[in-house]
């Protein structure tokens, strides 16, 4: 499939990592978009009782704000992202963004709960178009090799500093100004990215029209959303309900029959061999156990942060501050040592330092130095966490060529939605159900650091070179640069 854009990568330039004015002002819109989603995540989490109050939202509606976000942003990740690889990844990309910033007005202006869910459905849908194409129009627009890599680094620190910023911005601007400055907050944003984007970002098109797997996209959309239905409710309510039984019995045939729907198609959604690579399989792998496990240690943190050593929601803030201050310097670092070790070696060891930094904080207690060991340990957790990040798109992207990085991109965003999803439900339940939470924290910090740590071996082991006479073009292509 023919691809073509309206310049060529300005970064392809051998051997240099440096970037343009132009690069730099296409990394921006890129990066801004994403991180705009990224705060759609968390920054609600605090204004949910006062939202609740004011739109007249029962205790157990208000899971649907989250949820009525999380469904189609998570649901529709794959579709889109071969849509945008099929039909033009700026098309859809700019989109997604106009669909994201009316839909962020639309909530911010909500009359009543249908009106506000409503919002955040579309939210949802938009942030499912920007997400993907977003990413692989980095990834086609910044050659690989350093550029890339340095592309991808700062593009997962914002991702991070997303996530932080936007538990500390909500609890502020809902003190200030009220909950809906929240959602006007992604408005501001919406309107800054969009006038910018149609000038700077490239277009990729077809010559022909492909057809798109109708089935494939129907069996995978509808799994995905199933699965993230079942894992969002059962975080809330547990997984005895009948809704989160069928749901993920549903999700699970649905995705079984997804796969048996590609291996027959001529023209599939995704190609099996594409997920065959050991770099996609095994660098998703480490992608999905360490966005749910760090998901996991922040939900846990926060409630024994406040909990049990009584801090008070600012207190809280401060110490999730230093974590985001210390994962800015990691992602400036992460392309550096992804040049060194190569992207698979990197996310073994990052995936090695967050297992032990998690361990750590098996120390905590109820003195008031625990509240040092929790800043520090999940500070420099969330260090090793982002050289994660960064090093798994790398690592899953590599050699995929330019008509499928939609696919390859989209594979990446998923497995950190559904990473996110997973795993609080899984573990995190296990400190709020144990009766006393200091000891629940330690099972799930026990369960969590021996999770991440199997993954790094697994991934090790997966991702080690194979002998023989194309072992220097396949040590290549995992990165070891």
């Amino acid at each position: 499939m023919a691809i073509d854009t309206s310049r060529p990568p300005a970064t392809a330039r051998p051997g240099s990592p440096r970037l343009s004015t132009r690069d730099k002002l296409v990394l921006f819109v890129l990066c801004a978009a994403q991180f705009m989603v990224a705060l759609d995540f968390s920054v609600l989490n605090v204004a949910l009782p006062v939202l609740g109050a004011d739109l007249g939202m029962s205790q157990s509606a208000l899971q649907w704000a989250v949820t009525a976000f999380a469904l189609p942003s998570g649901g529709f990740l794959l579709l889109f992202g071969r849509i945008g690889d099929l039909y033009g990844r700026r098309r859809l990309f700019l989109s997604g963004l106009a669909l994201f910033g009316a839909a962020s007005l639309l909530a911010t202006f909500a009359w009543d709960p249908a009106s506000f869910l409503a919002g955040r459905a579309l939210q949802g849908i938009g942030a499912a178009a920007i997400v993907p194409t977003g990413m692989s129009l980095l990834t086609t627009t910044f050659a690989e090799g350093p550029a890339r890599d340095r592309a991808l680094g700062i593009s997962g620190t914002l991702l991070s500093l997303g996530f932080t910023v936007g538990m500390v911005a909500g609890g502020v601007l809902t003190d200030l100004l009220g909950w809906r400055s929240t959602m006007g907050l992604l408005t501001l944003f919406a309107l800054i990215v969009l006038p910018l984007a149609p000038a700077l970002l490239p277009e990729s098109r077809t010559p022909d029209r492909p057809r798109l797997d109708v089935p494939g996209a129907v069996t995978v959309t509808g799994g995905l959303l199933s699965l993230i239905y079942a894992l969002s409710t059962a975080a809330d309510h547990g997984f005895g309900r009948t809704d989160v039984l069928v749901t993920l019995v549903a999700g699970v045939l649905l995705l079984t029959a997804f796969a048996v729907v590609e291996s027959r198609t001529e023209a599939p959604l995704v190609s099996l061999p594409m997920l065959r690579r050991r770099t996609v399989a095994w660098g998703n792998l480490g992608g999905l156990v360490t966005f749910s496990m760090m998901s996991t240690v922040v939900f846990v943190l926060t409630l024994y942060l406040q909990e049990v050593l009584r801090l008070s929601a600012f207190e809280t803030g401060l110490v999730f501050g230093v974590q985001g201050v210390l994962s800015a310097v990691a992602g400036s670092y992460a392309p550096r040592v992804i040049g060194r070790l190569g992207a698979h070696r990197t996310l073994v060891v990052s995936l090695a330092g967050q297992g032990v930094l998690i361990a750590a904080l098996l120390g905590l207690g109820t003195g008031g130095w625990s509240v040092w060991l929790a800043t520090a340990g999940v500070a420099l957790a969330s260090m090793s966490h982002l050289g994660a990040i960064i090093s798994y798109g790398v690592t899953v992207t590599s050699g995929v060529p330019d008509e499928e990085q939609g696919l390859a991109t989209g594979l990446v965003t998923s497995t950190q939605q559904v990473g996110i999803t997973v795993g609080i439900p899984l573990l995190g339940v296990l400190a709020t159900t144990s009766g006393d939470l200091l000891s629940g924290v330690h099972t799930v910090m026990a369960l969590d650091a021996a999770i991440v740590l199997a993954a790094a071996v697994l991934v090790a082991v997966g991702l080690r070179p194979r002998k023989g006479a194309s072992g220097a073009v396949e040590a290549e292509a995992l990165g070891a640069r």
